[in-house]
């Protein structure tokens, strides 16, 4: 017969276990938790959406739509393509939804994402993101509130030191003209030293050659003009009320002026928090302001602001998570036992008991099994406990054991569990369990 062959994972996707899950889940936890603080409101998203939505969003020049979607035609012909980002999805949602009358609104998501990318460390095909965007506020105390919570949100994690927020302003349409215009005629003027890329993108999106890493563009980019001299009065005034409530909230920043964003619908804030700790991958954290995207999606004219981290990214600066524990463990000795023992695991756990239950090996080894699960308490029954109608209970942290009624168990444990954690904030030594299991 011939030998089955497994599939292997597809390239640039992961399996996600173990310490690396527990960081996963810490991110993800610790953004629900930030995010809960400032009233921001959870919403889900399609997987997929027409390719317009994003075409039209991201922009046809981007990378990501001319060479990183998955897109694919479905079975009635519609061209659908897997989400790269949330933003696009979230603007599509607000105006298909009728959302309008709920601006302004601050909303939340978070889920896997799809780019075919080169796939190196932290970076996937199908990676995952969390997204903040406010939709429908136009003052800058949007972009403030929105770069305070991911400050927070990073001290939140632990990982704020050695990460710095960079800050720029894209300034108005009327600012964003003129300093194009100005681009374009420093980079014509060097026209001949440009990379192949850099030529391409002064046809379509010059603002992108500021971003090139290629040698050749870099003395040509860091030698143009910077927005300042643009700005208009009133864009002025903007940034200077973002960088404002930025230091009335105690936010460390650093003005970074080649800092862009290359589509013409973001305006002002452009936003990143960087950090040499990840390599060449030293964003942990982007956004910024997109007054004009509601309106490439056929909208009316309506403010945005958002950002967004790479959940594998913000993990892997995390310390290693602490390995959860559970509160109890059932270690049943025989038949009968192990048949009594299911019902306590059902009673338990209906009493917000966290509970498994050792049913293999010896005695030793399902003890062994208890402490490596990071139980607090073995819950031992065997033909003596059930003919007295009894368990074992044994504090496995000190070792100390005695009896409780089986009836009793439930209620017993929770008390048990109330008292560690009493005693635990305050650093208080508790009583012999024994006596702690005696009726009150």
């Amino acid at each position: 017969m011939a030998r089955i062959e497994t599939p292997k994972r597809v390239r640039g996707t992961q399996d996600i276990f173990g310490d690396e899950q527990r960081r996963f889940a810490q991110v993800l936890s610790t953004f629900e938790h930030v995010h809960g603080l400032y009233a921001f409101q959870r919403l889900d998203l399609p997987v997929f959406e027409d390719t317009q939505v994003f075409a039209r969003s991201i922009g046809e020049t981007t990378d990501v739509v001319s060479k990183e979607m998955y897109t694919f035609p479905d079975r009635g012909g519609d061209l659908l393509t897997l989400r790269p980002e949330f933003t696009a999805g979230i603007a599509r949602a607000y105006l298909t939804e009728g959302w309008q009358q709920y601006a302004p609104l601050k909303l939340v998501t978070s889920g896997a994402v799809f780019r075919y990318e080169r796939p190196q460390k932290g970076r996937y095909r199908q990676f995952h993101q969390i997204d903040a965007e406010i939709l429908g506020a136009p003052e800058p105390a949007a972009d403030v509130e929105l770069l305070v919570m991911a400050d927070q949100l990073l001290r939140e994690l632990g990982i704020a030191e050695g990460v710095t927020l960079q800050l720029n302003t894209l300034g108005d349409a009327e600012t964003r003209d003129a300093w194009r215009d100005a681009l374009v005629a420093h980079f014509e003027a060097h026209r001949d030293q440009l990379s192949e890329d850099s030529l391409v993108r002064l046809e379509k999106n010059p603002l992108r050659i500021l971003d090139s890493k290629d040698p050749r563009d870099r003395p040509i980019a860091d030698a143009a003009p910077d927005i300042d001299a643009y700005l208009t009065p009133e864009a002025r005034a903007f940034f200077e009320a973002v960088t404002a409530g930025l230091d009335a909230a105690g936010v460390a920043w650093t003005r970074n002026a080649r800092l862009v964003r290359g589509l013409d619908y973001y305006r002002h804030t452009a936003f990143e928090f960087v950090t040499d700790r990840l390599g060449s991958q030293g964003t942990v954290l982007a956004g910024g302001r997109y007054d004009g995207l509601i309106e490439s999606l056929g909208g009316p004219a309506t403010a945005g602001v958002g950002w967004a981290a790479g959940v594998e990214r913000l993990a892997m600066l995390l310390d290693e998570p602490e390995k959860p524990g559970i509160d109890a463990v059932v270690v049943p000795m025989g038949a009968a036992a192990e048949l009594r023992a299911t019902g306590l695991v059902a009673e338990l756990r209906r009493a917000d008991v966290a509970t498994d239950m050792a049913f293999r090996g010896n005695m030793k080894r399902r003890m062994a099994k208890a402490n490596d699960q990071g139980a607090r308490y073995a819950l031992i029954l065997g033909d003596d406990e059930l003919a007295n109608g009894q368990v074992q209970v044994k504090a496995l942290k000190t070792g100390e054991q005695a009896t409780v009624s089986l009836d009793m168990v439930a209620q017993s444990l929770s008390d048990l569990l109330f008292e560690d954690e009493i005693a635990e904030d305050h650093g208080e030594q508790l009583p012999p369990l024994a006596q702690r299991l005696t009726p009150r």
